[in-house]
Protein backbone atom coordinates (compact mmCIF):
# COMPACT_ATOMS: atom_id res chain seq x y z
CA UNK A 1 0.00 0.00 0.00
CA UNK A 2 1.29 3.45 -0.94
CA UNK A 3 -0.22 6.65 0.35
CA UNK A 4 0.26 9.73 -1.80
CA UNK A 5 -0.23 13.32 -0.69
CA UNK A 6 -0.22 16.19 -3.18
CA UNK A 7 0.58 19.79 -2.33
CA UNK A 8 1.41 23.04 -4.07
CA UNK A 9 -1.87 23.84 -5.77
CA UNK A 10 -3.50 27.24 -5.62
CA UNK A 11 -4.73 30.25 -7.54
CA UNK A 12 -2.43 31.81 -10.14
CA UNK A 13 -2.81 34.25 -13.01
CA UNK A 14 -2.44 33.12 -16.58
CA UNK A 15 1.21 32.95 -17.54
CA UNK A 16 2.26 32.16 -14.00
CA UNK A 17 3.89 29.07 -12.53
CA UNK A 18 3.21 26.50 -9.85
CA UNK A 19 5.15 23.52 -8.58
CA UNK A 20 3.17 20.54 -7.38
CA UNK A 21 4.68 17.96 -5.06
CA UNK A 22 3.57 14.41 -4.36
CA UNK A 23 4.97 12.83 -1.21
CA UNK A 24 4.78 9.07 -0.80
CA UNK A 25 4.45 7.20 2.45
CA UNK A 26 6.81 4.41 1.53
CA UNK A 27 10.54 4.50 1.05
CA UNK A 28 10.20 2.22 -1.97
CA UNK A 29 8.80 4.87 -4.29
CA UNK A 30 11.56 3.92 -6.71
CA UNK A 31 9.62 0.73 -7.47
CA UNK A 32 6.74 2.71 -8.98
CA UNK A 33 6.20 4.48 -12.25
CA UNK A 34 4.59 7.78 -11.34
CA UNK A 35 2.09 9.97 -13.11
CA UNK A 36 0.15 13.18 -12.83
CA UNK A 37 -3.44 13.45 -14.02
CA UNK A 38 -5.93 16.27 -13.93
CA UNK A 39 -9.70 16.42 -13.86
CA UNK A 40 -11.79 19.48 -14.65
CA UNK A 41 -15.45 19.72 -13.56
CA UNK A 42 -17.68 17.55 -15.73
CA UNK A 43 -14.73 15.99 -17.55
CA UNK A 44 -12.87 12.71 -17.34
CA UNK A 45 -9.54 12.36 -15.59
CA UNK A 46 -6.76 12.98 -18.10
CA UNK A 47 -3.10 12.08 -18.21
CA UNK A 48 -0.74 15.04 -17.84
CA UNK A 49 2.75 13.62 -17.40
CA UNK A 50 4.56 10.51 -16.23
CA UNK A 51 8.02 9.37 -15.23
CA UNK A 52 9.65 5.98 -15.12
CA UNK A 53 10.95 4.36 -11.95
CA UNK A 54 14.49 5.61 -12.26
CA UNK A 55 13.50 8.95 -13.76
CA UNK A 56 15.27 8.04 -16.97
CA UNK A 57 12.22 8.60 -19.18
CA UNK A 58 9.39 11.09 -19.01
CA UNK A 59 6.31 11.61 -21.13
CA UNK A 60 4.03 14.63 -21.27
CA UNK A 61 0.64 15.10 -22.89
CA UNK A 62 0.71 17.26 -26.00
CA UNK A 63 -1.38 19.91 -24.25
CA UNK A 64 1.34 20.55 -21.68
CA UNK A 65 4.49 19.71 -23.59
CA UNK A 66 7.14 22.45 -23.31
CA UNK A 67 5.22 23.98 -20.38
CA UNK A 68 5.11 21.26 -17.71
CA UNK A 69 8.01 19.14 -16.44
CA UNK A 70 7.77 16.06 -14.27
CA UNK A 71 10.65 14.97 -12.08
CA UNK A 72 11.28 12.76 -9.08
CA UNK A 73 13.61 12.47 -6.13
CA UNK A 74 13.51 8.85 -4.99
CA UNK A 75 15.70 9.61 -1.98
CA UNK A 76 12.98 12.00 -0.78
CA UNK A 77 10.10 9.78 -1.96
CA UNK A 78 8.70 12.74 -3.84
CA UNK A 79 7.53 13.47 -7.36
CA UNK A 80 7.17 16.97 -8.75
CA UNK A 81 5.26 18.70 -11.51
CA UNK A 82 6.66 22.06 -12.53
CA UNK A 83 3.98 24.00 -14.37
CA UNK A 84 4.95 27.09 -16.33
CA UNK A 85 3.04 29.39 -18.68
CA UNK A 86 -0.21 28.32 -17.09
CA UNK A 87 -3.44 28.80 -19.00
CA UNK A 88 -7.05 29.04 -17.78
CA UNK A 89 -7.72 25.68 -19.42
CA UNK A 90 -5.18 24.10 -17.04
CA UNK A 91 -7.66 24.71 -14.21
CA UNK A 92 -8.46 21.34 -12.63
CA UNK A 93 -7.82 19.08 -9.68
CA UNK A 94 -4.40 17.50 -10.11
CA UNK A 95 -3.82 13.95 -8.92
CA UNK A 96 -0.63 12.04 -8.33
CA UNK A 97 -0.67 8.31 -9.07
CA UNK A 98 1.65 5.31 -8.72
CA UNK A 99 1.81 2.30 -11.01
CA UNK A 100 3.39 -0.83 -9.58
CA UNK A 101 2.82 -3.25 -12.45
CA UNK A 102 4.71 -1.66 -15.32
CA UNK A 103 6.94 -4.37 -16.71
CA UNK A 104 9.23 -2.11 -18.68
CA UNK A 105 11.49 0.43 -17.04
CA UNK A 106 11.17 2.59 -20.15
CA UNK A 107 7.39 2.87 -20.54
CA UNK A 108 5.06 5.43 -18.98
CA UNK A 109 1.40 4.36 -18.88
CA UNK A 110 -1.09 7.04 -19.88
CA UNK A 111 -4.35 5.38 -18.88
CA UNK A 112 -5.72 5.94 -15.39
CA UNK A 113 -6.65 2.28 -15.00
CA UNK A 114 -2.98 1.32 -15.18
CA UNK A 115 -2.24 3.15 -11.94
CA UNK A 116 -2.73 1.41 -8.62
CA UNK A 117 -2.58 4.18 -6.02
CA UNK A 118 -3.91 7.72 -6.04
CA UNK A 119 -3.64 10.84 -3.94
CA UNK A 120 -6.59 13.00 -2.93
CA UNK A 121 -5.74 15.75 -5.39
CA UNK A 122 -4.84 19.41 -5.22
CA UNK A 123 -6.79 22.22 -6.86
CA UNK A 124 -5.12 24.41 -9.45
CA UNK A 125 -7.02 27.46 -10.62
CA UNK A 126 -5.67 29.72 -13.36
CA UNK A 127 -7.38 33.07 -13.78
CA UNK A 128 -7.44 34.95 -17.07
Amino acid sequence: QVQLVESGGGLVQAGGSLRLSCAASRRTLSRYTMGWFHQAPGKEREFVAGITRSGENTYEADSVKDRFTISRDNAKNTVYLQMNSLKPEDTAVYFCAAAGSVASRYIVPTRALEYDYWGQGTQVTVSS
